[in-house]
């Protein structure tokens, strides 16, 4: 399943609750399953929401982290507790997992650097996953460019989701880079590509899209992008005229527009549909919301709670988590090692390998995680915590040591 799909009942029931409009629909245990599903596999995703690639995609953990915040009000205190702590370290992580300074991409528009589109599936556990190489799907062949190579749309949605500010650093770097790599100019009005070298879409002669293409300008993009820009306190109208004016004749939004030269006898024109889907109801789903945010001066699908609490901050925290899909090498020094698993254990735990050894077995956080907290506070930079486990239902240990190193950062 997509991280993503799991966080959207999650996302309605705290938007429903949040117009008085819940009831006494019974959705407490629904959405305590779907975040201890959140909780079990993230941050990584089977797959992006364009169902094309796993790994860690900056537009699903977004939704994911807004997930387990708002699920939090609808779970017990320790379940409602860890969902908190573990959304705001996946949200301190991001830039760690999803920032790449220093690229080819970055000399190109003259910034310090850019979100990627998506890390490799183990990119979370460490620091070479940016040169790796993610798949490009829908071309005849794979251009087998790094992550720290590619670069999409959905970092728009940290700014949706009040995760980030739309003035942060990182999201005006990443906007010169997207606005310069993936937009067009069409008659209609600008529209967006959904990625660098994407291939899903007809060729240039027309021909149509049988498993590889070239990628065309999505509608529905021009409308996210165009939410940024209402964060940023900009006028949005032009994002709406533009979509209005790339529907067809009877107002059906298309799933993308031909954003090349025009191809009369095919009836292809820059700006207008082309061979794709239509009506997308996605796409008329994000012109309406893009309608209805100018009036309300905001976002109108904003996770109140996940704004509420993070306001485009990025979080600051005393503590970093293992597992247990994040198998992470190093900790701040002076933050706390919180080891997550997914079955409860004992935790034998040393420091540089053999003093101060301590057992500690896990508790129960309520969503599926079992977790202890190893303190680090007195370990200095350089020293090392090592750690295995008990499996206490299995009555077996894990027969391999796991070590994190402490680090200045």
């Amino acid at each position: 399943m997509q991280l993503d799909k799991a966080a959207f009942p999650i996302l309605l029931a705290a938007a429903l609750k949040d117009k008085n409009a819940l009831e006494d629909i019974p959705a407490a245990d629904s959405i305590r399953r779907a975040a201890a599903f959140i909780a079990a596999h993230g941050p990584s995703t089977e797959q992006d929401r364009w169902e094309e690639n796993a790994g860690v995609n900056i537009f699903t953990l977004t939704v994911a982290i807004a997930g387990l915040v708002e699920a939090a009000a609808f779970l017990e205190t320790e379940a409602g507790e860890f969902a908190l702590k573990l959304a705001g370290y996946w949200n301190a992580r991001l830039e760690g997992w999803t920032f790449a300074a220093n690229t080819p991409l970055a000399a190109r528009f003259g910034v310090s650097g850019h979100y990627i589109r998506t890390l490799p599936t183990d990119g979370a556990s460490h620091r070479q996953a940016l040169s790796e190489t993610v798949p490009v799907k829908n071309l005849a062949a794979d251009p087998d460019l790094p992550a720290n190579a590619q670069i999409a749309t959905d970092f728009l949605q940290l700014v949706r989701y009040g995760l980030r500010s739309a003035d942060d650093p990182a999201i005006l770097d990443t906007l010169k880079v997207a606005d310069g790599l993936l937009k067009t100019d069409t008659p209609s009005g600008p529209v967006w590509h959904r990625y660098n070298d994407d291939g899903y879409g007809e060729h240039d002669d027309d021909g149509a899209f049988y498993g590889a293409g070239r990628g065309r300008g999505w509608p529905l993009l021009t409308g996210e992008r165009g939410h940024c820009a209402l964060s940023a306190g900009e006028d949005v109208l032009p994002y709406i005229e533009a979509m209005m004016a790339m529907s067809s004749p009877l107002g059906l939004i298309p799933e993308q527009v031909w954003d090349a030269a025009p191809i009369p006898l095919a009836g292809l024109s820059p700006g207008k549909p082309s061979g794709s889907a239509m009506p997308l109801v996605w796409a008329h789903g994000a012109f309406i919301k893009l309608c209805c945010s100018r009036d309300l001066g905001r976002p109108v699908n904003r996770p109140a709670t996940t704004w509420d609490r993070y306001r485009g901050v990025r979080s600051k925290l005393n503590y970093d988590i293992w597992g247990p899909n994040m198998f992470i090498r190093r900790i701040r020094a002076g933050n706390t090692l919180i080891v997550a698993l997914k079955a409860r254990a004992r935790v034998h735990r040393a420091v540089n390998g053999r003093t101060n050894t301590r057992d500690i077995e896990t508790r129960d956080t309520g969503i599926g995680l079992h977790v202890v907290e190893l303190p680090a506070a007195d370990l200095t930079d350089g020293q090392t915590i090592e750690f295995t486990f008990y499996w206490l239902a299995a009555g077996a240990w894990e027969g391999q040591n796991h070590q994190v190193q402490v680090d200045a950062l």
